[in-house]
């Protein structure tokens, strides 16, 4: 299987346009290691450089962070077992990727679990009327 399809290379590069690159995007693909705990939420691919993404990373050491990543290294990634990193076929992103960043920093960890991502929607709603 193709890490990445060439629908979500699109979107990812038009999200990483210059234009758009600042902007809460719902991420476009789900990386994970079958046998370890490594998890990828993808928003954009640098315009300049397609080979950094940008999104959710958790290396499944409790502090998932939002930042780059280097595409080539997800490639040849192996886990425990030797297996190549995995796309998530069947992931829908519901929520912007600050609402799963602040999920995973609650959980320590990438999360799918609704009340979790809930939670963190109106913690991060409540914090951007208080800014206001």
């Amino acid at each position: 299987m193709k890490l990445l399809t060439t629908q979500q290379i699109t979107k990812l590069t038009e999200n990483g346009h210059p234009q758009n690159r600042d902007k809460d995007h719902f991420p476009v693909v789900k990386l994970f290691t079958p046998d370890a705990q490594a998890t990828w939420l993808l928003t954009d691919l640098d315009y300049e450089f397609p080979d950094i993404a940008y999104g959710l990373c958790d290396l499944g050491m409790g502090f998932p962070e939002l930042g780059d990543v280097y595409m080539p290294e997800i490639i040849a990634l192996r886990g425990k077992l030797g297996l190549p990193v995995e796309r998530d076929r069947h992931f829908e992103a519901k929520y912007p990727i600050s609402v799963y960043a602040e999920a995973a920093r609650m959980n320590q960890m990438f999360t799918e679990n609704t009340d979790i991502l809930e939670r963190a929607k109106a913690k991060l709603a409540n914090e951007r009327c208080l800014v206001l």
